[in-house]
């Protein structure tokens, strides 16, 4: 019978392969394919983008990307108007959504108690599960009459006055619409990220600022918005990256005319709508190359928005680090 000691000396089980354990080397093996896998389906993306577009950028060139003529029946593309489409809708809806959503973030953590913030930050994260069809059809069936008889004669006769962007006639389907659709879609991405980084903020800031005398609006101003405005910030990137790629719901309501919009009513084509409304119905093999460009065009856009957002967020992160630091 092996005594205690003996017991306590057997040498593990556990097999050794060049230094690792086999189940730390199958782990790291499954996780590094995972990663490589990820990296793949980008490239891929990119390669097969290319690869069905290459007929219509060699024709086009680079001219495809500022020129507005986009005429099938002749064979002439040019995705300029539906670059200006996707930037007006983008960046309109962003800085609205993320007004609302960062004002939504701070009532929801600073101002309101549980019983209150509970009940609403579900209402909010809400808006995110509503299928992007019912949003379009709420659009064109409800939004779209309130601008024509309400907002859209409103403006004009406000800001339409000294802004000429501003000045037009109100339509039910249009650019402004397509602005209100989607600055709703994204506010409950932002809002959600925004909540979380304003609550991680940590109470003793908070404590401090009070201890000096400062309101709660001072104490909001110094004390949390510096420490949280990467992730809101990081919050807004990904807003924005869902509005440039919302395809249904900008389809139903922003009008789908092939021109630059003159003012905020007018009609106009994102490069997500018009690839999604004309693709079934492509003249040849010319025309949805065409597409395939825009196509390619929006995930380099994309792809863009992405890098951008992260180099942001670490030359912002890397600011609050120096100066804890200091």
């Amino acid at each position: 019978m092996a005594s205690t000691t003996d017991l306590g000396h057997r040498p593990s089980r556990s097999v050794l392969v060049g230094g690792l354990h086999l189940a730390d080397r199958l782990f790291k093996g499954v996780t590094g394919f995972a990663a490589v896998f990820v990296v793949l389906i980008v490239g891929g993306l990119f390669y097969q983008l290319i690869w069905r577009a290459w007929p219509a950028i060699t024709a086009n060139g680079f001219s495809f990307i500022w020129s507005t003529d986009w005429n099938p029946s002749q064979g002439i593309f040019g995705a300029g108007a539906f670059l200006v489409g996707t930037a007006l809708t983008s960046v309109a809806a962003l800085i609205l959504a993320t007004a609302v959503a960062v004002l939504v973030a701070l009532y929801l953590v600073e101002v309101a108690p549980s019983r209150v913030s509970r009940p609403v930050s579900y209402m909010v994260e809400l808006l995110a599960a509503i299928p992007s069809v019912v949003y379009g059809l709420w659009g064109i069936y409800v939004l779209g009459g309130f601008i024509q008889s309400t907002l859209g004669p409103m403006l004009t006769h406000t800001l339409g006055l000294f802004i000429p962007f501003f000045d037009g006639t109100p339509r039910v389907t249009g650019l402004l619409s397509a602005i209100v659709v989607l600055t709703i879609m994204i506010i409950p991405t932002v809002m959600a990220v925004s909540r979380d980084v304003i609550a991680a903020v940590p109470g003793s800031q908070r404590e401090a600022i009070l201890a000096l005398g400062a309101t709660r609006w001072e104490t909001i101003r110094i004390a949390v918005l510096p420490y949280a405005r990467s992730g809101i910030l990081g919050g807004a990137i990904l807003g924005l990256a869902r509005a440039v790629g919302e395809t249904l719901a900008v389809t139903l309501v922003i009008g789908n005319r092939v021109s630059i919009p003159h003012t905020i009513f007018d009609p106009t084509y994102t490069m997500a709508s018009v690839i999604a409304n004309q693709f079934q119905e492509a003249e040849g093999a010319t025309h949805r190359a065409a597409l395939m460009e825009v196509a390619l065009l929006l995930l380099c856009v994309t792809f863009l928005i992405n890098v951008v957002a992260r180099l942001l967020v670490w030359r912002v992160t890397k600011g609050q680090r120096s100066v804890v630091i200091e």
